[in-house]
């Protein structure tokens, strides 16, 4: 893998890179990642709608109820179960987008490596700064997703707040904005 800290991007930042060991089969990871039919644990409990998981699909992580979407963004690359990658715009913000790629690499027929690279994010924006931050919490969510079945206590408390906290989201993340 690259060193992270050496590689520049267009936008002249490094990328962030997140990676864990999960004790769990690739397809097993792969779909935790890619399902469209209910929520993403690791994914701050949103549910990914997407028409295909295809180059130029759109992609859209909305909340359980379908009614905010916090994310959107356009499939880059697709190769199961190896690599997903999209363009990624928060709805909240009027940040420029970046890019996320997700890496599995099957280290054993019950082992896989997921790497988490954030790509092209604009130094000082409230999308790196957030993105600083989930990183490790989605390593660490979809570790517990796949080996468990379910994310820690602790955040499946913090899922339960975001969805009490839901009527509270901004106008502009409605979904009818993003469609």
């Amino acid at each position: 893998m690259t060193d992270a800290a050496a590689t520049r991007t267009e936008t002249g930042a490094a990328p962030m890179v997140y990676s864990i060991e999960i004790n769990a089969p690739i397809q097993t990871v792969w779909r935790e990642i890619t399902k469209t039919d209910e929520p993403q644990a690791a994914m701050f409990n949103a549910q990914m709608f997407a028409p295909t998981l295809a180059p130029g699909a759109p992609i859209r992580m909305r909340t359980k109820s379908g009614k905010y979407t916090s994310v959107v963004g356009d499939v880059i690359e697709f190769d199961p179960p190896r690599r997903l990658s999209h363009s990624f715009r928060f709805t909240a913000y009027d940040d420029p987008e970046c890019t996320v790629v997700y890496d599995l690499e099957e280290l054993s027929p019950t082992a896989t490596r997921f790497t988490l690279t954030v790509e092209n994010a604009a130094p000082g924006t409230k999308t790196t700064k957030n993105m600083a931050r989930g990183g490790n919490f989605i390593c660490k969510t979809l570790k517990a997703a796949c080996e468990k079945g379910r994310p820690p206590l602790t955040t499946r408390l913090i899922y339960l707040v975001f969805r009490v906290l839901e009527p509270t989201s901004p106008k502009k993340c409605r979904t009818e904005n993003w469609q």
